[in-house]
C-alpha cells in the first residue's frame, strides 16, 4: 500500500507533480523573453511564447446596439451578473433543511456578511444595510476573481470598425464600472440618511446658515457684541458643512481611484509576469489577485457599510 504524502496524495503522484510543474518552468523560462536573451533562441514552437503585452486603458466597444457602444467590460459585467443569479437560482430553487454543500457555503458567505453589518451598524440599521452592502461585497469580488479566468484577455473577435478587439476584459480595470459602483454607494448613503433624518434636517448639515441669520437678528436688535459672536460661530458652521459636502464627493473620487488602480496593477503584473516567463511561474500572483480581490470588495463593502452607519447616526442617537 503506498504512502500518503500531502494532502493524502501518494508520493510517486507528489513527485510526478512535481517534475511537470519543474519541466514547465524550464520550458517557460526557455521560451520567454529571459531565457531567449541568455540562451538564445533553441528553435522551440512559437506556441509556448506568450505575446508581448498590450494593455489598454480604455475600455474596446465589442459591437453596438442601436448606436450604444458595448465594451469589453460591459459584458464582463453581464457575465458576473449572469454567475451571480446563476448561483443564487441554483442554491434557493431546492432549498433543503439539512443544506447541500452550496447551500451550506452560501449561507456561510451570508451569514458572515449579515454579522458584519450588524456589528457595525446595529442590530436594526444592520438588517436595513444587509441587501446593499452584500451586493456590492459579492458584484466586485466575483468581478475580480472572473477577471482570473482563461479567455479574459485572450479571446479575440472583430470590432465594429473591423479591428481586433478582446471579447472580456475584467470589469474592475474599467474605470467606468468602479465609477458606477461608487455612485451607487453615494445614492444610497445620501438616500439613507435623508430617510432617517428627513431631507431638511439630513442636508442642514450641508448647507447650516442658521447660526449666521440669528447672529444677523441679534445685531440689527441691538445685541452687537453676541451677534458677531453668533455670526462668528454660524461662519464656522457653513464652512464645516462645506467641507462635509467635499468629503462627501472626495469619497467618490477615492472609491472609484483605489478599485481602479488595485484591480488595474494587478492585471499588468499579471500579463508581465506571464510575458516574462510564461506558465506555472504566475501562479503564485493568481493567488495573490485572489486575495486582493477578496480585500477590494471587503474595504468597498465595508467602507460604504461605515459612511451609511455615520449617516444614519443621529438618528439612531435619538432612538435610544
Amino acid at each position: 500500500m503506498p504512502k500518503k504524502g500531502c494532502l493524502g496524495c501518494s508520493f510517486p503522484i507528489i513527485v510526478g507533480l512535481l517534475v511537470i510543474f519543474l519541466a514547465l518552468f524550464v520550458v517557460g523560462f526557455i521560451v520567454g523573453p529571459i531565457g531567449r536573451s541568455m540562451l538564445g533562441d533553441l528553435g522551440l514552437p512559437s506556441w509556448l511564447s506568450v505575446p508581448r503585452p498590450d494593455p489598454k486603458l480604455p475600455a474596446e466597444v465589442v459591437f453596438n446596439i442601436f448606436g450604444f457602444p458595448i465594451t469589453n467590460s460591459v459584458i464582463a459585467a453581464w457575465l458576473t451578473i449572469i454567475v451571480l443569479v446563476g448561483i443564487s437560482y441554483a442554491v434557493t430553487r431546492k432549498v433543503k433543511l439539512i443544506p447541500s454543500r452550496l447551500q451550506a457555503f452560501l449561507e456561510s458567505i451570508l451569514g458572515w456578511l449579515y454579522g458584519f453589518c450588524q456589528e457595525v451598524a446595529g442590530e436594526e440599521n444592520g438588517r436595513r444595510f444587509f441587501p446593499v452592502v452584500t451586493t456590492i461585497f459579492l458584484f466586485v469580488i466575483m468581478n475580480a476573481w472572473l477577471g482570473l479566468l482563461p479567455g479574459f484577455g485572450s479571446i479575440y473577435i472583430t470590432g465594429p470598425e473591423g479591428e481586433h478587439v478582446h471579447l472580456l476584459r475584467p470589469a474592475n480595470t474599467d474605470i467606468n464600472m468602479p465609477l458606477a459602483i461608487a455612485l451607487m454607494s453615494f445614492i444610497f448613503v445620501e438616500y439613507f440618511g435623508i430617510r432617517s433624518l428627513g431631507g431638511f434636517r439630513y442636508l442642514s448639515k450641508f448647507v447650516n446658515v442658521g447660526g449666521l441669520g440669528r447672529g444677523l437678528k441679534q445685531v440689527f436688535s441691538g445685541k452687537l457684541k453676541a451677534g458677531m459672536g453668533e455670526m462668528f460661530s454660524g461662519a464656522i458652521n457653513i464652512f464645516v458643512g462645506m467641507l462635509e459636502a467635499l468629503s462627501e464627493l472626495i469619497r467618490i473620487v477615492s472609491f472609484t481611484f483605489r478599485l481602479f488602480g488595485n484591480m488595474t496593477a494587478g492585471e499588468i503584473l499579471l500579463l508581465i509576469v506571464m510575458f516574462l516567463v510564461p506558465w506555472v511561474v504566475a501562479l503564485p500572483f493568481y493567488g495573490l489577485e485572489l486575495l486582493v480581490g477578496f480585500v477590494q470588495a471587503l474595504i468597498f463593502g465595508g467602507l460604504t457599510l461605515v459612511f451609511l452607519t455615520l449617516a444614519v447616526a443621529h438618528h439612531g442617537a435619538e432612538a435610544h
